[in-house]
């Protein structure tokens, strides 16, 4: 912007320096011009003096001759020299007055342009003026919701802090378990502030559910929960958990403990956990294992067991049924030496 005003100022002084020099040769070629004709009007005048002398010297050498007719040519010559005089003195009276008009022509259009000079300045000032109001007024706004995003970050990073310190403690408070199946379970919330922490971790997926005893099946994630039996007094209840084509029955389970169960497309276990039991509903939620990768046929869905060999342990027989499966109880079965 302060480069356009430069600009427009050399131009405005270009634009005032070619009238001045416009106006000042316009004035120069007149004078010029009346010059020309002063030195015309003068030889004119010489000319018509010399015309006048010689017929003079004619009328003298006459003048014995006819000494009356030498008073008419003085009377015809002094009136020609007023004449010459009076056109003499009206040429300069002319060229002065044009000068004098040209020359007031010219300053009048030069305090023309320097007076609209200055209001354009004035205009640009006040512009430029008006746009540096807006520039502050624009920098103080920014400032200000500079400022105010800078203490909404440093809110949220109390408030990010305080919520991990909280998920820590909540987390460092909640037990593992094993689960009905044998399992060892991640960790059980017992309440809703528990069950949000487990949901912050992101370990596994959960569905909380409020399960009616209506004998009709209820979707949870999925699988679907029929409420079959509920005992309000001893925190007991027992429930069918259908997945597909399966179904499994979870008889007098309690609260709070981790009742586990397969999926056919799914390696880890789903567990429920039911937190209160009443005379006609339960309330819990489902854990379900983020990870769910369809099982081989045949493989069992229990985690394989690592076992280390030591040298008395390799004079034992090998097992004939190393792991026999129930619902709820795993067996092992040694083997009988053949004699």
């Amino acid at each position: 912007m302060q480069e356009k005003s430069d600009l427009l100022r050399i131009a405005l002084n270009v634009g005032v320096l070619l009238f001045f020099l416009i106006a000042i040769g316009n004035l120069y070629w007149q004078v010029e011009r009346m010059q020309t004709d002063i030195v015309d009007l003068r030889q004119s005048i010489i000319t018509e003096v010399k015309k006048i002398a010689e017929t003079a010297t004619q009328a003298a050498s006459n003048s014995r001759r006819a000494p009356a007719a030498a008073e008419p040519n003085r009377k015809i010559l002094d009136s020609l020299k007023e004449e010459l005089t009076a056109e003499l003195s009206a040429a300069k009276r002319q060229a002065t007055a044009a000068a004098l008009a040209a020359k007031t022509e010219a300053v009048k259009h030069a305090d023309q342009l320097a007076e609209q000079i200055g209001q354009e300045r004035q205009s640009q000032h006040k512009e430029v003026v008006g746009e540096l109001g807006q520039i502050k007024k624009t920098e103080a706004t920014t400032s200000a919701k500079i400022g105010d995003v800078s203490n909404d970050i440093v809110n949220i990073k109390s408030e990010v802090a305080s919520t991990r310190q909280e998920l820590q403690e909540t987390v460092s408070e909640l037990k593992r378990v094993t689960g009905d199946l044998g399992v060892q379970s991640g960790y059980i919330a017992t309440n809703a502030k528990e069950l949000q922490a487990l949901k912050l971790l992101g370990e596994r997926n959960y569905f909380e559910f409020h399960i009616e005893r209506t004998g009709k099946p209820q979707r949870v994630g999925d699988v679907s929960i029929i409420l079959r039996k509920t005992d309000p007094k001893h925190n007991k209840y027992t429930l069918e958990v259908l997945a597909g084509d399966e179904k499994t029955e979870k008889k007098e389970k309690s609260i709070n403990e981790p009742v586990q169960f397969y999926i056919s497309k799914a390696r880890h276990p789903f567990e429920i956990v039911v937190n209160e039991v009443q005379k006609d509903y339960i309330i819990g939620y489902l854990s379900a294992p983020k990870e769910q990768t369809t099982r081989v046929p045949g493989q069992s869905p229990l985690p394989q067991l690592r076992t280390e060999v030591s040298p008395v342990a390799a004079a034992t027989p090998p097992l004939e049924k190393p792991i026999e499966e129930t619902p709820n109880v795993i067996v092992v079965k040694p083997a009988v030496p053949k004699k």
